[in-house]
């Protein structure tokens, strides 16, 4: 009964919590100014959202559970939250007091079955991790099962007692909320949160499912396997279970313990590059991408090379695959095209992208979004986060103030795959960051994008190819279909009219000849431009020889002149 209660309490606070400042926002940003006190409104608005986010962080670390991650998605919601709320909850950790160790030892014993005893030589009753949904012990096979999986040390992570039942209390919390501001017209017009909320917790309960999470990590380390740059712990599958997680201890160097690198001979400016790239290719071009890569989730471990061997002497070594992603194929497809419209600096093609991505609702009108784009990339395109740092700070807040003043009047929504998608880039671009001041996104971003647009344009040239040879086709058999429809009107009773009609058809005839010419000196033209740079005979070949259907275009008329009957 005590538990119930307890859940119920649960329950009522976060109800109390949410209701309390949505009803404080419905005064302040809508009663008021209709009333004429906008003005008296705005004023108090900077402080006001400051406190709702710091008494949100009270709430979170203090209840734990699923509220923590609530806090630190809504740090990454740059483009519905203001950045009052944003900044106050970016520092939010998912840290919370350890559950004493016999709690934590009943629940493994009970999952596994047998005494921890007989389940390991020994285990470290002090955590070396403690979160919200569970935490992890060092301990040590028995020879038995060191000699059957090839390792001995090891990390159990066991599941927090009693959070399958939290999960269940925060959820229903959160759908609750969730249907209160779905009522609200602006709110429904910018994001779907009921279906933001079922994606949420379908993620939260995958992450509590350690075979779910233990079937990710041998995915993930199948999809790396000869990568040497990404290495994945082995998991003991004798020892796991659905609570209980015990995997190969791989405990090295933290990725952002700049002084632990350097110790060890190791640049933080190559980690930051080649983190980037291995999280670019998880996200735009395997489609299956870890989610949460957090300091606390990403090794560097430095390796021994043999003599001789010029590879790198350290590898990215990726723990906790509770909360992973997928990237549909034609998602991919657009965001890859979203990609190289922010390589190119090209407002339009980002803002079609981001229609097709589908986070722009078709009725958007996105004028404004392309003129911010374009002051966007006129004014900040190519800078590094060092070079940002110079900017004078009141006119990148003005500047950021009015662009996040666009983006939050347009109707935006958050398609399915999302949230994980802005998780994983944000958690990203912070860390390499945070390695090197002067880490610069756009140059980890073109070598993909630059890769994409080689393909996109071998893909064009074929098409072009392709509609150039059916168009000539149908040329090359038109004459006869021509000749054949004359004969067949000459049968008829039409003959007085056909030397105007003959005189008619040869002058079309002459026409679509000259503009399918036109058609293949477009094709062969464009194709040889795009395959000089990976073929130089064949590119050159192909654009020496478009000059014989520009010829032809150019100059087919004035010979169909000289007939007697031109």
């Amino acid at each position: 009964m005590a538990d119930v209660g307890n859940a119920r309490a649960r329950y009522r606070r976060i109800l109390r919590f949410a209701g309390r400042y949505i009803v404080q926002a419905w005064w302040f940003e809508l009663v008021l100014p209709r009333f004429g006190f906008g003005a008296l409104a705005a004023r108090g608005r900077t402080r006001r959202l400051q406190n709702i986010a710091r008494r949100f962080h009270v709430l979170a670390v203090q209840y734990g559970g699923l509220m923590i991650k609530v806090g630190q998605f809504l740090s990454s919601r740059l483009d519905v939250l203001p950045p009052e709320i944003t900044k106050e909850l970016e520092g939010l950790q998912d840290e919370v007091p350890p559950v004493a160790f016999p709690a934590i030892r009943d629940l493994a014993e009970s999952e596994l079955g047998v005494p921890l005893g007989r389940a390991f030589e020994w285990v470290d009753e002090t955590p070396v991790a403690a979160a919200s949904l569970g935490q992890a012990h060092r301990a040590r096979l028995t020879p038995a099962d060191a000699a059957e999986t090839g390792f001995a040390d090891v990390v159990v992570k066991v599941q927090r007692p009693g959070i399958e039942e939290i999960v269940d209390v925060d959820l229903a919390a959160l759908r609750r909320v969730a249907g209160w501001l779905s009522s609200v017209r602006v709110v429904r017009d910018h994001v779907d949160l009921p279906a933001l909320v079922e994606e949420f917790a379908h993620t939260s309960r995958q992450e509590i499912d350690y075979l779910h999470e233990a079937q990710n990590a041998e995915r993930f380390g199948a999809d790396f396997a000869g990568d040497p740059r990404v290495t994945v712990p082995e998991i003991a599958w004798e020892r796991t279970t659905r609570r209980v997680l015990t995997l190969a201890d791989v405990t090295a160097i933290k990725i952002n313990d700049v002084d632990g690198l350097r110790a060890a001979g190791i640049d933080p400016a190559q980690v930051a590059v080649e983190f980037a790239n291995v999280m670019f290719d998880q996200l735009f071009l395997r489609g299956f991408f870890h989610a949460d890569p957090h300091p606390g989730n990403i090794f560097v471990t430095p390796v021994t090379r043999a003599a001789g061997d010029t590879g790198r002497p350290w590898t990215l070594t990726f723990i906790d695959f509770g909360m992973m992603g997928e990237v549909p194929d034609k998602l991919r497809h657009d965001l890859q095209r979203l990609m190289i419209a922010v390589a190119s600096r090209n407002s339009g093609q980002m803002i079609d992208s981001i229609r097709a991505v589908g986070v722009l609702l078709p009725s958007a009108d996105t004028v404004e979004l392309e003129r911010a784009m374009t002051a966007l990339f006129g004014r900040f395109g190519g800078m590094g986060f060092a070079e940002l740092q110079q900017v004078d700070p009141r006119e990148f807040r003005q500047f950021a103030k009015e662009f996040g003043d666009v983006m939050r009047s347009l109707p935006f929504q958050l398609p399915e795959n999302f949230l994980l998608i802005i998780r994983a880039v944000s958690l990203t671009s912070g860390m390499c960051s945070s390695l090197d001041p002067a880490f610069n996104v756009w140059d980890a971003v073109e070598p993909y994008a630059a890769q994409l647009l080689r393909d996109e344009r071998g893909n064009a040239a074929k098409a072009v190819a392709q509609e150039a040879a059916s168009v000539a086709g149908v040329m090359a058999r038109l004459p006869r279909r021509l000749d054949d429809m004359v004969t067949r009107i000459e049968d008829g009773r039409l003959v007085a009219d056909v030397p105007k009609l003959d005189r008619w058809l040869r002058r079309l005839e002459r026409l679509i000849r000259r503009v399918v010419a036109a058609v293949l000196f477009a094709g062969l033209l464009i194709s040889g431009s795009v395959l000089r740079a990976e073929d130089l005979t064949i590119g050159t070949v192909l654009m020496i020889g478009s000059l014989v259907p520009l010829l032809y275009a150019l100059f087919a008329g004035f010979s169909g002149r000289r007939g007697p009957h031109g």
